[in-house]
């Protein structure tokens, strides 16, 4: 299976498409990542991209990083480049088709399917950074979404990650989840997901795809996280910073609705945290079966246009700060 449907497709790819060949040896032993050593004690902070092949801004944050020659003040900081084989497949004319070659590289990361015998171009991958990956005490991965909906810091389910976020101050939304069924990401995996361990992460949507305004927002992101986790020092960003950002709200996901039947389909063509007044609202169909909003005042996050059965088709939460 090779990407999702055509469906998912914009009408102009505004991004270029990023050189990575910077990072192809960067000095580890894992192509496609660096690691800068300042030589002075602090965390191992690691930025990650194009764990989907298709999303194409965090490829140009932490270009804009070495480009601009920014290095870490204390400890270390480390990039990794994950699904190049997907990325190396996209195509403007076609660009939904590259997200992954074999499966989904974001939710391969639960340590039974990473022990196990089953085998994929996504895992291949996946097991081989995970030895690189093990050694992140703060990690930020970087996406795109599939609308034009406002980017969203996705913190997991625990205290840590929310606190995390809020330090960062950037996007304006956090979104507290647990996840999808289909399978662990990455910010989840290991000690990200254990709240006895100091190990914290987060994933940035930064905007859709393919307009050139995710890309201000990943490395506005990245800038800010790189400050928040003592990496660098707010002189070193903010030359390159926007306006101080406006207070963040957050939004606690209660349910993420699963597609359980190839009929499932939206009432309506929702783009992203629509606010459903009522209780009770039906959304969705999934066969036979009306997905109805749990409580008043549900916000919806992330519809899918990928809308295959056992895929995640929405999340629903409700603000709570």
């Amino acid at each position: 299976m090779n990407g999702p449907a055509a469906a998912e497709q914009p009408p102009l790819v505004e991004i270029d498409t990023p050189d990575i060949e910077a990072f192809r040896d960067g000095g580890n032993a894992i192509p496609y990542t660096t690691t800068w050593d300042s030589g002075v004690a602090g965390p191992h902070v690691m930025l990650t991209a194009l764990v989907h092949g298709n999303e194409l801004c965090g490829a140009h944050a932490v270009n804009f990083v070495n480009q601009r020659g920014i290095r870490p003040r204390r400890g270390r900081l480390s990039v990794a480049l994950c699904n190049v084989d997907a990325f190396r497949r996209f195509d403007r004319a076609n660009p939904t088709a590259s997200r992954y070659v074999d499966e989904d590289f974001n939710r391969v990361w639960d340590i039974t399917t990473l022990n196990g015998p089953r085998t994929s171009v996504e895992l291949r991958r996946a097991r081989e950074l995970r030895p690189f990956i093990d050694t992140a005490d703060l990690l930020l991965d970087l996406h795109s979404m599939q609308t034009t909906t406002l980017p969203l810091m996705l913190a997991g389910p625990l205290r840590k990650g929310t606190d995390l976020a809020r330090k960062v101050g950037v996007p304006a939304l956090v979104v507290v989840d647990s996840g999808h069924a289909a399978g662990k990401r990455m910010r989840d995996y290991a000690g990200f997901g254990d709240p006895q361990s100091p190990a914290n992460a987060l994933l940035v949507e930064c905007g859709q795809h393919w307009l050139k305004s995710s890309i201000d927002v990943a490395i506005e992101t990245t800038l800010r996280f790189l400050v928040a986790t003592g990496a660098i020092d707010q002189a070193d960003a903010a030359p390159h910073l926007g306006p101080a950002p406006a207070p963040q709200r957050v939004v606690e996901v209660t349910q993420a609705v699963t597609v359980a039947t190839p009929s499932f389909a939206f009432v309506e063509d929702f783009n992203g945290l629509e606010v459903i007044a009522r209780a009770g609202t039906t959304i969705a169909r999934d066969g036979a079966v009306d997905v109805r909003t749990p409580y008043d005042d549900c916000v919806l996050i992330m519809p899918s246009k990928r809308l295959a059965p056992g895929q995640t088709a929405v999340r629903l939460g409700r603000f709570i700060g």
